[in-house]
């Protein structure tokens, strides 16, 4: 941890696009420095028979996986295990390449330990992540690919772009997550109806038997998001993950006014949802719990209140690589300390 300070501080003399590009770079490198790859897997990968599960078809080492955003457009994979991380989440990917809003779009709240990002599904499109996707897969970790449809797509033609990415990336993938709930596409948000996650969830389960989750914003009202999970899951949907950015600006001091906030301030609202979700629907379909997981506490609370799986992204910018380390590692003694046996009994206990 003490190493890792003195590099943040260098990395946030950076832009933070600058600062991610420069570990990008480092990821990209790691798995041909061999030796420093293997002590760093060694180190923060944690194997215990306690951790494991097999969820949907999948073996899952450990609970703790990476978001989507970080790794955009499937080069940072293979570093994915010296960070410690159980599964990755590729993406947002889009049909065709995409720029993205215009610069600065990610800014740091550093006291906050948080993130605002606007960065609207910036990637080098499905062909190219798709070729950077089949050079790594299958991998000794599940990857999933997070898709959304293109900025200039019309809403009438967004399940022809989500009938694409489906068809590109269901062979080289573990898991599929459909993304309509970024902020940073304007009126993507909008598709959180009903009608079109029926439609939407329809065909992906035509297209494909690979699992499916829906991914959902945290700032709709419980009864609304529980309707629309149950929608889903009606529909096909193989799980939830919950949830992606919040634009309650009120949740910082000086905020921009565009994006969303990711990290330490997202914590309670996404919780908050994420718990009356799995109230409902625990045991029903498997739940994936993001948005303010830095430590095996919340990490913890969150698979109690009937999350199979937690994702990080924010934490990590902030907290570094020995993050998910730390994390699993209190998680095993926490369970201990409580007479859990192993992660199955952890999960959904608040509910029984």
């Amino acid at each position: 941890m003490f190493k890792y300070e003195g590099l943040k501080k260098i990395l946030f003399m950076f832009n933070p696009e600058t600062a991610h590009a420069i570990a990008e770079c480092g990821l990209r490198t790691l798995p041909y420095l061999k030796s420093i790859d293997n002590y760093m897997v060694k180190r923060n990968f944690i194997i215990s028979d306690d951790l494991q599960q097999e969820i949907l078809g999948m073996t899952f080492q450990n609970p703790v996986g990476l978001g989507a955003g970080f790794d955009k457009n499937a080069t940072m994979i293979r570093g994915m295990k010296a960070l410690g991380f159980g599964f990755t989440e590729i993406g947002t990917m889009t049909p065709r390449p995409q720029e993205g809003n215009p610069k600065p779009r990610l800014f740091r709240h550093p006291n906050q330990k948080s993130l605002q990002n606007a960065m609207g599904f910036n990637n080098e499109g499905s062909f190219v992540v798709a070729k950077n996707l089949a050079k790594v897969y299958p991998y000794s970790i599940p990857i999933g690919a997070n898709i959304g449809k293109n900025k200039t797509t019309p809403q009438e033609h967004a399940l022809e772009d989500y009938k694409i990415l489906i068809n590109r990336f269901k062979d080289i993938s573990d898991y599929l997550v459909i993304n309509i709930s970024s902020p940073n596409t304007p009126n993507l948000r909008d598709l959180q109806n009903e009608a079109f996650i029926t439609e939407l969830f329809t065909m992906a389960k035509s297209l494909t038997q690979k699992p499916i989750f829906l991914k959902i914003a945290p700032d709709m009202e419980a009864d609304v998001a529980i309707e629309l999970c149950n929608t889903a899951v009606k529909s096909g949907a193989d799980g939830i993950i919950a949830t992606n950015t919040t634009i309650d600006y009120s949740l910082v001091p000086n905020p921009k006014d565009i994006g969303g906030l990711s990290g330490a301030v997202l914590r309670e609202k996404s919780y908050e949802l994420f718990k009356a979700i799995a109230k409902e629907l625990y045991g029903k379909t498997v739940l994936i719990s993001v948005g303010g997981i830095s430590d095996a506490q919340e990490a913890y609370r969150r698979l109690k209140a009937g999350a199979s799986l937690v994702q990080c992204y924010t934490g990590l910018i902030f907290e570094g690589p020995g993050m998910v380390r730390n994390i699993n590692l209190g998680l095993l003694q926490l369970m201990h300390k409580d007479g859990f046996k192993n992660i199955q009994e952890v999960i959904g206990s608040d509910l029984k």
